[in-house]
């Protein structure tokens, strides 16, 4: 496992200029961000039609080449300036929609339709981003850095695994209050009552939290049963429940529900549109009722979700305060607290806006 950088590249520019139009991110925190993975669409969105996303607000325009590999660019013709997610693919090129001109897969320019006998000008050459399919999801990182690794779930490639890919969840929250607030084990009793919370239940027993190269590890055992409403009777006695959340850093936690007769798995994986606007993905596995209609867990993932994001698009500050001093904090918010510092960490600034 390769540790993360802790600081910013050497070829990092100090003025705006080097941030995407109308960045809502400050320049320390854009390139501290910029050189990790993040989800950008489903593999299932992504084919030889240019799809557009946005990320740490760079407009991006992904595609799929014939041997099915995906292209991923600045989303933007240097000619005119026209979104190429406006035109089309053809024969593994990307074609503008507005004069026609014709990109390969390394961006290269290869013909410009009015002079077509011409010369190209070498500034004809679009901005690529480095782009990997995983978890039924296309990931995306806009600044090189070979030392920067995926999450783990290797589950989902296992046989023995069901997989269930929920739609994304779009919320007008910073990726760290949504992934903080995924990290958080004292909210269960309260924000989750609906769903398999337990109001009579709130004690939040003592949790151990380890550090990792990518980010920690929390290991927390309590009787909350993460049974739905419908099955809490399914419960056995005495039974205590085992959540592992996997911390990787930034704005990615998995986490392990240890269920009597199998394991959960959820990924949370927050992608940064802007400052303060998430994609968020989330695809699960279990080794369980495989045989079960998927519908089911779909509605409840919908509901426990909607649950959180009630909540988290009304925090304020709106930004993840990364100074400990700015909020209050006891005991269970141990798993917050090494969250908060592991973002420090990555160089991000005490007053973080994302």
């Amino acid at each position: 496992m390769a540790t993360i950088p802790t600081i910013l590249p050497t070829d990092v520019r100090s003025s705006r200029e080097s941030l995407p139009r109308d960045c809502t991110f400050s320049v320390s925190d854009w390139h501290a961000l910029a050189p990790h993975w993040y989800p950008v669409a489903f593999s299932h969105e992504v084919s030889d039609k240019p799809y557009a996303a946005r990320l740490l607000d760079e407009r991006v325009v992904l595609y799929r080449l014939s041997d099915g590999k995906i292209v991923a660019a600045k989303d933007i013709c240097f000619h005119r300036g026209a979104p190429l997610s406006l035109g089309s693919v053809e024969k593994d090129e990307i074609i503008c929609k507005y004069h026609g001109l014709r990109y390969n897969a390394s961006g290269q320019c290869t013909c410009i339709p009015a002079h077509p006998k011409g010369a190209i000008s070498p500034r004809l050459h679009l901005h690529m981003f480095r782009a990997q399919e995983a978890f039924g999801l296309v990931w995306v990182q806009l600044i090189a850095n070979d030392e920067a690794r995926l999450p783990e779930m290797s589950e989902w490639s296992d046989p023995d695994y069901i997989q269930v890919l929920p739609n994304s969840v779009a919320m007008n929250a910073a990726a760290g209050r949504q992934v903080e607030g995924f990290l958080d084990v004292s909210h269960f009793a309260f924000v989750h009552v609906e769903t398999f919370g337990e109001l009579d239940n709130p004690e939040v027993p003592d949790y151990a939290v380890t550090k990792t190269a990518n980010g920690f590890v929390a290991d927390y055992i309590s009787s909350v049963s993460n049974y739905s409403k419908d099955f809490k009777h399914l419960n056995p006695p005495g039974f205590l429940w085992r959540r592992r959340f996997e911390t990787y850093l930034p704005f990615t936690a998995k986490l392990t529900v240890f269920f009597p007769n199998g394991q959960l798995h959820i990924l949370n994986a927050a992608s940064p549109v802007s400052a303060r606007k998430t994609r968020l993905f989330v695809p699960i596995c279990r080794n369980f009722d495989k045989d079960a209609p998927l519908q089911a867990t779909l509605e409840f993932n919908h509901q426990v979700f909607a649950e959180d994001q009630a909540i988290v698009e009304q925090q304020y500050p709106e930004d993840l305060p990364l100074d400990l001093h700015a909020e209050a904090h006891f005991p269970a918010d141990r798993s917050s607290i090494a969250y908060r510092k592991g973002l420090a960490a990555l160089g991000l600034g005490r007053s973080f806006t994302a």
